[in-house]
């Protein structure tokens, strides 16, 4: 029996304020068929997490209105299945520590590159 977990067509959502960064994950995604949402501040992302249930997060850690690493319990209380993917340029060991601390699934520095999205999608079986 496989009991390998796969997320075909899973509901994403990227919480990041740099606009670039979610044209450019959202674009990567739709190569792989995959429909993404994104949202600029942790109030909006709130907000939007009330109403979807994403499989998959792709999560910034310097945002307007905080720090991504503390929404991360946010995320786990009301989608504890959903996958989060810390992305950030401040990835300095202490950082990278603490996120995994608080839950993340993946943690990938500013700037990443089209090879490390896609191998992490591959991991989660998308």
């Amino acid at each position: 029996m496989n009991t390998t977990t796969t997320l075909k067509n899973p509901q994403v959502l990227i919480i990041d304020d740099e606009r670039d960064i979610c044209y450019l994950l959202g674009t990567l995604l739709k190569r792989r068929q995959i429909q993404s949402k994104y949202v600029n501040s942790l109030k909006e992302a709130a907000n939007l997490l009330e109403t979807i249930n994403p499989e998959i997060i792709f999560l910034d850690n310097h945002l307007p209105d905080g720090l991504g690493v503390n929404f991360i319990g946010y995320i786990k209380r009301f989608h504890p299945v959903a996958k989060i993917i810390m992305i950030t340029a401040h990835d300095t060991v202490a950082d990278v520590r603490k996120a995994y601390k608080e839950g993340v699934d993946y943690f990938i520095g500013k700037p990443f590159s089209k090879e490390s999205i896609n191998n992490i999608m591959e991991k989660l079986e998308c």
